[in-house]
């Protein structure tokens, strides 16, 4: 991995479904938005529009999953691979529903980083994810969630935080208004922080252990 902040950086995104956030990401990339580039998009479906967008783009996509390796730690070790073949500098998990496995997280320690549609830890942890979280911040009626980017450890929703927006919703209005709501940001927001990293205004070496 090259240092954070001294050249442009080589993206490895993880995704498992439509890519809202991989599109983005990859449109930054080309407008000149932020210093990076994607080099490699990894999905454990292989139906995912995250592949068909990254191939559209010319960039290598490749399913990997319990289909593909039936040990964990096989597909562990494969996903490792590739992210390494392709000289990725930092890992995005852009809607990927799946455990990181401690191979890689070895192997990218502290460049595996993950967005939360909530302010954690409010809402976060095991089986908190997508519809879920925002069904809890209509049932609280709470009139405040966001985004929570942070590194990814072992545990759910457990890392450090990067980066964090507060985002005014309209509780009353279900969960699709606040799920709305939160995406019109969250693209934004991912490029936001990705600049911060790249620019090292944000140090992932000095959050977590």
């Amino acid at each position: 991995m090259s240092e954070l902040g001294v050249e442009s950086i080589s993206l490895g995104i993880l995704a498992s479904h439509g890519g809202t956030n991989l599109q983005a990401i990859i449109d930054a990339c080309e407008t000149g938005s932020i210093d990076a580039h994607v080099a490699v998009v990894v999905s454990n479906n292989s139906k995912s529009y995250s592949l068909q967008r990254a191939r559209s783009s010319g960039i290598p996509a490749f399913h990997l999953s319990s289909q593909t390796h039936s040990k964990k730690k096989d597909l562990d070790l494969a996903i490792a691979g590739i992210l390494k073949k392709y000289k990725v500098d930092l890992i995005i998990l852009a809607g990927y529903m799946k455990r990181i496995g401690p191979i890689v997280l070895k192997a990218f320690h502290n460049r595996v980083i993950n967005s939360h549609p909530a302010l954690l830890p409010k809402y976060g942890g095991k089986g908190m994810y997508g519809d879920r979280v925002h069904e809890a911040v209509v049932k609280d009626k709470s009139e405040e969630s966001g985004i929570t980017i942070h590194l990814v450890d072992e545990e759910y929703d457990n890392g450090a935080i990067i980066n964090q927006k507060i985002v005014a919703v309209d509780p009353f209005g279900g969960v699709d208004s606040v799920r709305d709501e939160i995406q019109r940001h969250e693209h934004i927001f991912w490029i936001e922080t990705l600049n911060k990293i790249q620019k090292k205004e944000i140090d992932l070496d000095k959050l977590g252990v």
